[in-house]
């Protein structure tokens, strides 16, 4: 027995960096300090033991989540999401700049961003800062300060209060951004060729994906990898949606760009072909394809050509959606799914011959590396004790208004999902989510959020 350890736990199944085994975790002050084969007999006075259906997983580390608070509390708080994330495995976010007031592109708005979700963090949180017009100066203030890269539009955003970078502006932070090693993140649709293609307006979902054409993201995508080969700044594309940028992702990478790419489960799921005339809740931007470009995402993960999955939960009011008309032309564009994309993934995922050891690599270790979180993603020594409890032959059918989001609004609803989540665990403790909140604030330079 070692008993200076606090808690082991055992399972029949375990994914780890080298894959499913069964094995048991020592953890010690809230870090991973052993993990031994099931041979070993690893024992402490506190074992956790998961039942012979359950998995222990990495705790999905979701680097692409909109809180909108302050500012727009009401479209999500930091309570509700991380409530949501710690009921779907999630146990480390990192927050997008926009579309809270004021957004994260200084230091006071950060300052500002931190103090909201100090006390509320069920979750670890990390923050992504905002690359916009004429804050330049602010970028490297930000990223010594921790943000883990910056995110910049390249057509409106949406909200008025974070305006897009025009190819001056964007090249501009693109340099500066090199100049200190950081990361910029770019929502990559060309504002000129959707302002050339159809108007949106009405019930129809097929009018609308003709108003956000794959030539638009086909040519913001090879805009930014041409600035990242001239400028050398490390980049990464956000929701892909278009298979045509694939080919182009994997021959930049052959050149030696430094470019990497995600997509969400929504356009892993769903399929134009399927969506019904005024769905609103299934608009997002870019926008849920063809079948044929879904499965052609799916081949995109399997080279490797894309990195990782996150959700991209972009929530709102019920009223912006605007269920009531089902107009695709006013309706906020995002999808609320924060609580349910470990599953999602892992029930089409499984289908397609993938394992758990590859979701695992997609929605924990990918995005940990990519957010600059170099404890977290992993069952590996010296990494946090994060964990997800996943039964993964177990299914659920989906109930918005069962879900912690603050909105009850999502195209998952009805839908019958594989994968339930039967625990979270941050820094070896299983999460409460009806006690005080435990989570931390992350920072891309130290790792360790102290709560203020």
């Amino acid at each position: 027995m070692t008993r200076d350890l606090d808690v082991v736990i055992r399972a029949a199944r375990m994914v780890t960096p080298e894959g499913e085994t069964a094995g048991s975790v020592g953890v010690r002050d809230g870090k991973i300090v052993a993990v031994e084969p099931a041979a070993t007999g690893l024992t402490t006075d506190r074992v956790v033991e998961l039942a012979d259906d359950e998995v222990l997983m990495p705790g999905v580390v979701d680097a692409h989540v909109h809180v909108n608070d302050p500012g727009r509390t009401e479209w999500e708080g930091f309570a509700s999401a991380t409530r949501a994330a710690a009921a779907g495995g999630v146990t480390t976010i990192v927050d997008m700049p926009l579309n809270s007031i004021p957004p994260t592109c200084d230091l006071p708005a950060l300052d500002l961003k931190r103090k909201t979700a100090a006390s509320q963090a069920f979750v670890d949180i990390g923050f992504w800062g905002g690359a916009i017009p004429g804050n330049v100066a602010e970028l490297r203030p930000l990223h010594e300060a921790g943000v883990s890269g910056f995110k910049c539009f390249l057509l409106h955003s949406g909200v008025d209060e974070f305006p897009p970078l025009d190819a001056n502006e964007l090249e501009l932070a693109m340099r500066e951004i090199a100049s200190f090693d950081g990361l910029l993140i770019v929502h990559a649709e060309d504002a000129h060729a959707i302002e050339h293609a159809p108007e949106a307006a009405g019930g129809t979902y097929d009018r609308f994906l003709h108003s956000r054409p794959r030539g638009a993201e086909n040519l913001a995508i090879a805009q930014v990898i041409e600035l990242a080969r001239w400028t050398g700044c490390r980049v990464h594309i956000l929701h892909v949606s278009s298979s045509d940028v694939l080919a182009m992702l994997a021959s930049a990478r052959r050149d030696g760009v430094p470019i990497t790419a995600e997509t969400c489960p929504h356009y892993l799921t769903f399929a134009a072909e399927e969506i019904p005339d005024g769905a609103t809740q299934y608009k997002c931007c870019p926008p849920i394809r063809e079948a044929a470009n879904r499965e052609l995402l799916w081949q995109g993960l399997r080279d490797g050509v894309i990195d990782m999955v996150v959700t991209d939960h972009s929530p709102s009011t019920p009223d912006l959606k605007a269920l009531d008309t089902g107009d695709f032309g006013v309706a906020w564009g995002g999808i609320s799914s924060l609580q349910l994309g470990l599953s999602a993934v892992w029930t089409e995922a499984r289908g397609r011959g993938f394992s758990l050891a590859d979701v695992a690599r997609w929605m924990s270790e990918a995005p940990a590396r990519h957010a600059g979180l170099r404890t977290k993603g992993q069952i590996a020594v010296g990494h946090d004790a994060d964990f997800a409890v996943l039964a993964p032959e177990d299914s659920y059918v989906v109930d918005a208004a069962k879900l912690h989001h603050k909105n009850a609004v999502t195209p998952y609803h009805g839908r019958t999902l594989a994968g339930v989540v039967r625990q979270t665990w941050l820094r070896g403790e299983k999460i409460d989510i009806e006690a005080a909140p435990q989570g931390r604030l992350l920072s891309r330079v130290t790792e360790e959020g102290a709560r203020p």
